[in-house]
């Protein structure tokens, strides 16, 4: 399938497992896929956030995946669904993080340097590569390129899309901005 993919789709999953192993996680995941765009230039998928006014936001982009990281990389919606259940997460995450420490439920280690073989990707981030082939596919694009990557992301379940949502940036305005005209609002 990497064959398909465009030097910058290539870039965005290579410097996603940089920014995998430098949070000394074990897998990538989709998140670590969201912080590879926001740090791209001059590709389609960063002209597409840039003109949805992320480019000036990604400094609270990093902050919301990193607070969803420390709560063990549950979504909102996660946690909203486990308060229903009457699982309090603010007060689990309070209370591991005074027994081992401020983000101690992300996954992370601190160790990071041992690890010596290739980072996997996670379930989330595998779904989200073949979802872009299929955008790419529904789109009779000839190659997958960031800007599938990033309309994948928009559209998978989870903490980056509900991010992304929480900054403006949904399917349908990426969608507008790179396939309708240039042209989208946000919200």
């Amino acid at each position: 399938m990497f064959e398909r993919f465009t030097k910058d789709a290539r870039g965005v999953v290579r410097d996603a497992v940089e920014h995998c192993e430098r949070a000394g996680s074990q897998t990538v995941d989709a998140e670590h896929m969201l912080l590879a765009l926001l740090d791209r230039e001059g590709s389609r998928g960063s002209f597409a956030l840039a003109a949805l006014g992320l480019s000036d936001r990604k400094e609270a982009v990093r902050g919301a995946l990193d607070e969803a990281r420390r709560r063990g990389g549950l979504s909102r919606a996660d946690t909203d669904a486990l308060a229903g259940l009457g699982i309090d997460v603010p007060e689990i995450v309070l209370r591991v993080e005074q027994a081992h420490g401020v983000g101690a439920m992300s996954g992370d280690r601190k160790d990071a340097g041992w690890w010596s073989g290739r980072r996997t990707f996670g379930r989330g981030a595998k779904g989200v590569l073949e979802r872009a082939l299929r955008i790419a596919v529904t789109h009779r694009d000839r190659h997958i390129g960031d800007e599938h990557i990033l309309l994948a992301l928009a559209t998978a379940p989870g903490v980056a899309a509900e991010v992304l949502a929480d900054h403006g940036v949904t399917h349908e305005s990426l969608t507008r901005v790179l396939y309708g005209g240039g042209a989208a609002r946000t919200g």
